[in-house]
């Protein structure tokens, strides 16, 4: 994650990894992009999200039947969806969409992997705002406003708005582990999971706490002594918070779900169990599909899309696909 801020010139509370993509960009007329297929092909979805990481934009061509074909310019090809990605990735090859992955990772549950990308996500957004809160702690009062963020008051409610989607975020995340990863757990160890569930019990009051701070500061007078202080006292939360989240996925990235291998479950049950994840989160995944890419690099956001299309419910693909379409 560090190294997408490196060159960036916007401030560190406004970097997102994606915003790395902006370091490479496209000739300033890029070439045209067409795809010839269907219109309600979920290809079509794909390599549309594929070009948003390249800053390209995607023209389809209504066309019926197989093989699709890109065109980039005066170049086409044809083939499947990893033939299209590989001929984007040579014509331009920064960001890259796709690492090699060692055979460790790929072996993982898909229910791991599914987890540990959400876990990534989460934990950069949880970084950018213990940034975001001791900037604005040490800042002091700002001479000028600022056109990103605009007055004090209209950051104060841009920083409570990412901290609310954040939140909902993370208890959608925490709802899908306890309703899905850890009895799957529980029927092979049924101590397993308490400790994780008790953590679980013990944050809720901490971030719903936090939300309930920063509405008090927004009534507050600003740059006032009860303001700074407490001001000081949020950011001192959001990194307790912090430094607690990242030990609890820590926990579960090296305790709890290496374990799920252990359960020896069918292809066809992880399957099921693996898209029980995307059913869990399809309400944030609905309206903060954005949020959560922000939260992730290029080559991560592809491997969540591939996670989305290998699911089998039909109904269940075609929601997540109709998502992926949404995506900016």
């Amino acid at each position: 994650m560090g190294n997408c801020l490196a060159k960036s010139k916007k401030p560190a509370v406004e970097i997102a990894p994606c915003d790395c993509t902006r370091r490479f960009r496209p000739a300033p007329v890029p070439p045209a992009v067409r795809l010839h297929c269907s219109a309600s092909s979920s290809v079509a979805a794909y390599i549309r999200f594929a070009l948003l990481h390249k800053n390209l934009s995607l023209q389809l061509v209504p066309m019926d039947g197989e093989p699709l074909v890109l065109e980039i310019g005066s170049e086409r090809v044809s083939g499947c969806r990893e033939t299209l990605v590989r001929f984007i990735e040579e014509k331009f090859p920064h960001p890259p969409l796709k690492l090699g992955m060692d055979t460790l990772v790929e072996r993982e549950p898909l229910v791991v992997k599914v987890t540990r990308l959400q876990h990534w996500s989460i934990t950069w957004h949880m970084e950018r705002m213990v940034r975001w809160a001791e900037d604005l702690r040490t800042r002091g009062k700002r001479k000028t406003v600022d056109p990103a963020v605009g007055s004090p008051r209209m950051e104060l409610r841009k920083f409570g708005k990412n901290y609310s989607e954040l939140l909902e975020v993370m208890l959608e995340h925490a709802q899908m582990e306890e309703r899905v990863v850890f009895p799957l757990l529980g029927m092979a160890d049924p101590g397993v999971c308490k400790a994780a569930n008790e953590e679980h019990a013990r944050d809720l009051p901490v971030m719903n706490g936090i939300k309930e701070d920063m509405k008090s500061m927004g009534v507050m007078d600003y740059g006032g002594p009860a303001y700074k202080e407490a001001l000081s006292n949020l950011s001192n939360r959001l990194q307790s918070l912090q430094k607690h989240c990242k030990q609890h996925f820590d926990d579960e990235e090296n305790d709890l779900l290496p374990l799920l291998e252990a359960t020896e479950l069918s292809g066809e049950e992880e399957l099921r169990v693996f898209e029980q994840c995307f059913s869990a989160m399809s309400l944030t995944h609905s309206h903060l599909f954005n949020f959560f890419l922000e939260g992730l690099l290029p080559s991560q956001a592809m491997e969540y899309l591939d996670l989305f299309m290998k699911c089998t419910d039909k109904p269940l693909k075609a929601s997540l696909i109709q998502i992926v379409s949404n995506a900016k």
